[in-house]
């Protein structure tokens, strides 16, 4: 008994520890100017949460998370950040107002609606009865893979998780064609153009320019 207290104080630390990681790197996302500071920092925020996810055993999500959020995101945005100012323009403080209401209000909702909740590993929760009972029972017999979202995902509706994957890779290969990897801002572009000669002064008839 006393283990598994040990246990759970343990896990509800590192718990605390991601989500307390997570803040402090939402702050300074909120806080930084550098388009390149903010998109690197969404790349870590991304993988921290996939770790979360992972630790509490939503392996699906941690992995998708880590492979659109960490990844393909971050790639994205730094092919945009390359057609666009490296700094953000500073924002009046009254205009931070509404997005902050916003923010608070949906994190009060979202607060309220997880009180119901079931408790993790609850029996008699609805992931854990019906046809989520069946998978636990038959899944091992099946597949040999011992987490079950695993062997959902990969076996059971493998055809499925294949095509949302080409759908998500066709749907980042078609957004970085519209970006333009590696070209600069159209400002840039001409900059680096090569200007055109001067045109000759037209002289008139005693050579003298007109």
């Amino acid at each position: 008994m006393t283990e598994v207290m040990i246990g759970g104080t343990g896990t509800a630390l590192i718990n605390i520890l991601f989500l307390a990681i997570l803040f402090v790197v939402a702050l300074a996302i909120a806080r930084l100017r550098s388009l390149f500071a903010i998109v690197m920092l969404s790349g870590v925020y991304s993988l921290v949460s996939a770790a979360w996810y992972i630790l509490v055993d939503a392996v699906d999500v941690g992995f998708t998370e880590a492979a659109v959020g960490a990844g393909m995101s971050t790639a994205v945005l730094l092919g945009a950040m390359l057609l666009t100012a490296r700094t953000a323009k500073p924002e009046k403080p009254l205009k931070r107002i509404g997005p902050f209401i916003v923010c608070l209000v949906t994190g009060v909702m979202l607060i309220y609606g997880s009180i119901d909740l079931p408790a993790l590993g609850d029996a008699t929760s609805p992931a854990n009865a019906g046809v989520g009972l069946t998978y636990l029972q038959i899944n091992w017999f099946d597949t040999g893979v011992p987490n079950v979202v695993t062997s959902v995902l990969a076996s059971y509706r493998g055809f499925d998780t294949l095509g949302e994957t080409a759908v998500v890779f066709t749907a980042g290969l078609a957004v970085a064609l519209l970006l333009g990897f590696g070209e600069r801002s159209l400002a840039e572009t001409l900059r680096k153009q090569p200007k055109a000669a001067p045109r000759p002064a037209a002289s008139n008839t005693d050579g003298g320019a007109a």
